[in-house]
C-alpha cells in the first residue's frame, strides 16, 4: 500500500478528505446539494457517488444504468446473491442492500487502502450482508462458489482503464461458472472512437452468453465521444422493453442496442482471449475537465 497521507480541508459546512491509497490520491468530496452525500475521486477522476441517507439514489449516469439492470434482474425486492468486481465507494452494493433487503453480497476490491478509507469515512450499514474482500477481481471471482450468483457486476478500472485480464473469454468463463443458470452479468465499459475495445467486448460476450444488450449514450454509440457503456449478458431473455424505457427516461437519456443491430455494431470484431487481451483505452484528458 502507498504511503498514507490523510489531510482534511475545511469547506463551508463539511470537511473533504484526501488520502493516498494504492491506486493514487483518493478524495471524498461532499455533495453541496445533498446532506450526507459524497463523491469519490481517484487522481481527479470521479469514481463513485454515495448518499448515506439515501443509498437508493444513484447520481452517476453509468451507475443509474447498472441500477436498472439490478432492478430488472429478478422480481422487485427479491433478495439476491450479488458479486461486485470493483468496489469504489460500494455504491451499487449499498443500492442492492437498500432495494433488495436480505440480499447477500460479495465485493472484490484490489485497493486495500481504498477499502479502509471508505469503510472508515462512509461506513456500510452493519445489518447489510456485504462482505468486502481486498483481492484482484479475477482472483476474487475464482473464490465464488459455482452457481452462487444471481448477479455479477464488473466495474473495474486501474488508472482509468479496465485491466486486460478482465476482458477475455477466459474471464467470462469464470463469470459463467459463478453465475446461476438464470444469472445476469453486467459490465461497465469505457471507450471512444473508433470503439474497437467496445466492439471486441461485445464479440467476447457473444461467444459465452446467449442474450446481450448494450446501454449507452447515443453519441458514444456513434463514436462521437469517449464514454461509458453498460454491457448486459445472460443465457435467458433480457427485459429489453423495460430496459429501453428506463434508459430513455433517464436525466441523460440512453439507447439500448440488442439483437441484429448489436451484432452489426461489432463490425466483425473477434472474441478476445487471454493471450491477446489488452487494457481498455485511456480516456482523453478532456473527459474529467
Amino acid at each position: 500500500m502507498g504511503r498514507s497521507r490523510n489531510t482534511r480541508r475545511r469547506s463551508a459546512a463539511v470537511e473533504a478528505v484526501e488520502e493516498a491509497v494504492d491506486g493514487g490520491l483518493a478524495q471524498l468530496v461532499p455533495d453541496p446539494d445533498r446532506g450526507r452525500a459524497w463523491t469519490l475521486l481517484i487522481d481527479g477522476a470521479p469514481q463513485s457517488h454515495v448518499d448515506l441517507d439515501d443509498p437508493a439514489y444513484l447520481s452517476f449516469e453509468y451507475q443509474r444504468r447498472l441500477g436498472h439492470v439490478i432492478d430488472l434482474a429478478t422480481p422487485p425486492g427479491k433478495p439476491v446473491h450479488a458479486v461486485h468486481l470493483g468496489g469504489g465507494a460500494f455504491t451499487l452494493a449499498r443500492y442492492v442492500a437498500a432495494t433488495r433487503p436480505r440480499s447477500t453480497q460479495q465485493v472484490v476490491e484490489r485497493d486495500a487502502g481504498l477499502v479502509q478509507l471508505v469503510r472508515r469515512e462512509l461506513p456500510l450499514d452493519p445489518n447489510a450482508r456485504i462482505r468486502v474482500r481486498s483481492a484482484d477481481a479475477r482472483a476474487g471471482l475464482g473464490k465464488v462458489p459455482d452457481g452462487w450468483a444471481d448477479l455479477v457486476i464488473a466495474d473495474v478500472f486501474s488508472d482509468a482503464r479496465t485491466p486486460a485480464h478482465l476482458t477475455s473469454v477466459e474471464f467470462l468463463d469464470e463469470v459463467r461458472r459463478a453465475l446461476k443458470p438464470s444469472g445476469v452479468y453486467a459490465a461497465n465499459l469505457a471507450d471512444g472512437p473508433p470503439l474497437a475495445h467496445l466492439r471486441g467486448q461485445i464479440a467476447t460476450a457473444a461467444a459465452r452468453f446467449g442474450e446481450l444488450a448494450l446501454l449507452a449514450d447515443a453519441a458514444v454509440l456513434r463514436g462521437k465521444r469517449f464514454g461509458n457503456a453498460i454491457l448486459v449478458a445472460s443465457d435467458l431473455p433480457l427485459p429489453l422493453a423495460e430496459l429501453t424505457r428506463r434508459a430513455a427516461s433517464d436525466p441523460h437519456p440512453g439507447r439500448v442496442e440488442h439483437g441484429r443491430p448489436l451484432t452489426d455494431f461489432t463490425g466483425g470484431a473477434l472474441p478476445v482471449t487471454d493471450e491477446a487481451a489488452v487494457a481498455s483505452p485511456a480516456p482523453p484528458p478532456s473527459v474529467f475537465r
